[in-house]
């Protein structure tokens, strides 16, 4: 589908576009090596394009049964703020609508605003009943 220009490919791109996007949005950089073992069990992703070029993604990674998680959802800063961010969720919600079963868990991690983006695909805070827990490898 191409609107204003901006193409969405329901496929995620590769590694060298997903590990420049990320640093470009200003989320944590992946290696190539982690990004090369990880993107193959994306269950379902999607980038858009303008003039060939990937200024945005979004994907669902999990067990394809029980829990799935949208990642990723990254728009290169010179087009973010036009409604992309909301295209890509729209796509990954469509495909959860038809490929989720009942009594799976979708769940994401929302950094700062983007909360309010994806309360509009029914998502809600868990806190303080359920926590976001991290860490960032190698652990020291």
């Amino acid at each position: 589908m191409n609107v204003d220009g901006i193409e969405l490919v329901d496929r995620f791109p590769g590694v060298d576009d997903y590990c420049r996007l990320r640093a470009a949005a200003g989320m944590s950089p992946k290696s190539h090596e982690a990004a090369r073992r990880g993107l193959p069990n994306t269950l379902y992703g999607v980038h858009l394009r303008h003039d060939g070029k990937v200024v945005g993604m979004g994907r669902i990674i999990g067990d394809n049964g029980c829990f799935f998680v949208v990642v990723d959802i990254a728009v290169v800063p010179e087009w973010q703020g036009r409604g992309l961010g909301k295209r890509i969720m729209a796509a990954l919600d469509d495909w959860l609508a038809s490929h989720v079963p009942a009594s799976a868990y979708v769940s994401l991690a929302a950094d700062g605003d983007a909360k309010y983006l994806y309360e509009k695909f029914g998502f809600v805070e868990t806190t303080p009943v359920t926590v976001n827990m991290e860490y960032l490898a190698p652990r020291s």
